[in-house]
């Protein structure tokens, strides 16, 4: 993908391209992308939330923004809105991949359906992403891609366990190409949130009330996470994990032995259960 030749009055800020824009993360960093002089390509599968945050940001920040009502679980659907990008001539100089779900229960007795809709799209979406817009990062030689992961990624989660394991994919898939990509002028960071106070986890806890023992002081700020990871996307760093107690969890998780730290997150997993 090639960006047209610039001319005096032809817009020439970067592009953003966020998924899972709609609502969450991907909305505050939409708005600090904005902010920061970006134009931006919203996606999601809400096309009404999707236009409504667009037009704040044209309002307030004089973006351009393009919506993209797509549903990335879809085989094809990454590679179709690479296409159509490329056809109008739009160079993506940031990848933000935000789109994510969350199942929370017993792995047993939850419906096989939601065990593969998170692989689809927490994986799978994720990787045809990278997939479809690196590489055109890499010749141009500049660009930046952000990863959303979590916390839930560095241990074991009884209760999470495909959710946690799909996040372990992220996290490990970006901590790779962040190494590989070195000396390319492309950066990929890793952002790996805690419980954040989200429409996903409003749903996680309607479906389980156990969720609401979750104290307060756990429950990060959305727009205070974004905002850590857009500076840290903006550096260039491999991973960022907003919070201190957060930090001090994946500081711990990493010098814990193995067999320790599934004794704990069993120990706390299996009260949500």
């Amino acid at each position: 993908m090639v960006r047209k030749p610039s001319s005096p009055s032809q817009d020439t800020r970067p592009a953003a391209l966020i998924t899972g824009a709609s609502a969450g993360i991907g909305a505050e960093l939409a708005r600090c992308f904005a902010q920061d002089g970006h134009n931006l390509v919203l996606v999601a599968r809400r096309a009404d939330a999707l236009q409504t945050l667009a037009e704040e940001l044209r309002s307030r920040h004089g973006a351009q923004v393009s919506v993209q009502a797509t549903d990335l679980a879809h085989h094809g659907a990454a590679e179709k809105l690479h296409t159509t990008l490329e056809q109008r001539g739009m160079a993506i100089d940031v990848l933000v991949n935000c789109a994510g779900v969350l199942h929370q229960g017993a792995f047993a007795s939850m419906d096989s359906a939601r065990h593969q809709a998170m692989i689809d799209l927490n994986i799978s979406a994720l990787t045809a992403m990278l997939d479809c817009f690196v590489p055109d990062m890499v010749r141009r030689g500049q660009g930046r891609v952000l990863n959303v992961a979590s916390v839930a990624a560095f241990q074991p989660i009884p209760s999470l366990a495909t959710y946690a394991a799909s996040k372990a994919y992220v996290l490990s898939l970006s901590e790779s190409l962040a190494e590989e990509l070195k000396g390319t002028g492309v950066t990929v960071t890793a952002l790996c949130p805690g419980i954040t106070a989200t429409a996903m986890m409003e749903k996680a806890t309607r479906e389980n009330a156990k969720l609401r023992r979750i104290p307060g002081f756990l429950v990060g700020d959305v727009a205070d996470v974004a905002r850590a990871a857009f500076e840290a996307t903006q550096r260039g760093d491999a991973i960022v994990v907003p919070g201190a107690i957060n930090q001090g969890a994946m500081i711990a998780s990493r010098a814990t032995p193995k067999w320790l730290l599934r004794l704990l997150g069993g120990a706390i997993g299996r009260r949500t259960l």
